[in-house]
């Protein structure tokens, strides 16, 4: 259940006390089965399971939700090809050709036609709240997921002002001046991938994987203009992660040093072991947040 991705959102910290009857408000907006004519449902499920009772679970202050999903699958290629058969068919037996709007309205009933026998995709997107810091992280890449997330939240809840992170400093800036042998806040070391871009529009773009980042190669790119776009960073040997100028946290993994921590613990059954996973993952997102926070100066969202 370790998110692999982190997109931040910040919110008031005074809006602790709306997450008293998150359960309730979620059970309200829970998933429902995707209707035969329907392309798509989304609504939130446990944590534990979509079978499970529980909407949400939390740990101190921090609050771990899921929004599932059902996609039906309709590849276009098989109503394209389908619908060319309709056409030709159709155009034989009257003897004309169809027009935009009678091919249009012919796709549709197909479309509604074979949706009820398509097959269906489920899907689940974590996110945890740090009520302490005022953040949100959704475990997805796409600023486009996240937001469905944050959305779907904020229907649940009624009203939830959570903004997309914002720094108030160059992200790019200090990524380059990490890179080029500026001291790093403490915990954090640099890893072994980076990304570099020349600062015009459509420059060189430079990717370097399993590569000693501090070395004459990647100081000549730096010379001659180019900036950090993301960088591959490492915390207190706990998790590793690749951080880019888009404030969005990529390829996280949790390593050893934070992993082992779970052997320490009494781990009877499948909620036990998930209490102990997301508690361990919301330690090390605090931590990550807080030691990213003063060097980026992440903008606080807005009561």
């Amino acid at each position: 259940m370790f998110f692999r991705n982190l997109t931040f959102f910040r919110f008031p910290t005074s809006l602790a006390k709306a997450f008293d009857e998150l359960d309730a408000r979620l059970e309200e907006c829970k998933l429902k089965p995707v209707g035969p004519s329907e392309l798509m449902s989304r609504g939130f499920i446990s944590p534990f399971g979509r079978d499970d009772a529980t909407m949400s679970h939390r740990v101190g202050d921090a609050i771990w939700v899921v929004l599932g999903g059902e996609d039906r699958l309709l590849p276009g290629a098989v109503v394209n090809e389908e619908l060319g058969k309709r056409i030709a068919a159709l155009e034989e037996k009257e003897g004309r050709k169809l027009g935009g709007r009678a091919r249009k309205r012919l796709k549709e009933d197909l479309v509604m036609e074979l949706l009820p026998r398509a097959f269906v995709r489920p899907t689940r997107t974590g996110a945890t709240l740090d009520l302490q810091h005022g953040f949100i992280a959704v475990d997805a890449s796409s600023r486009k997921s996240a937001e469905n997330v944050v959305s779907e939240l904020r229907h649940a809840l009624g009203s939830f002002p959570a903004l997309p992170l914002n720094a108030e400093t160059s992200a790019r800036g200090v990524l380059t001046g990490w890179i080029a042998g500026e001291p790093l806040p403490s915990g954090l070391v640099l890893g072994d991938e980076c990304e570099l871009k020349d600062p015009i529009d459509g420059g060189a773009v430079v990717k370097c994987q399993r590569q000693e980042l501090l070395c004459d190669e990647i100081k000549k790119h730096l010379e001659s203009g180019k900036q950090v776009s993301k960088l591959a960073l490492i915390l207190d040997d706990h998790v590793s992660f690749v951080l880019g100028e888009d404030l969005v946290v990529r390829k996280l993994k949790f390593l050893d040093g934070a992993v082992d921590q779970l052997e320490n613990t009494d781990q009877d059954g499948l909620h036990a072991e998930l209490d102990a996973r997301y508690a361990l993952m919301a330690g090390e997102l605090k931590r990550l947040f807080a030691v990213l926070e003063p060097v980026l100066k992440f903008s606080a969202a807005e009561a």
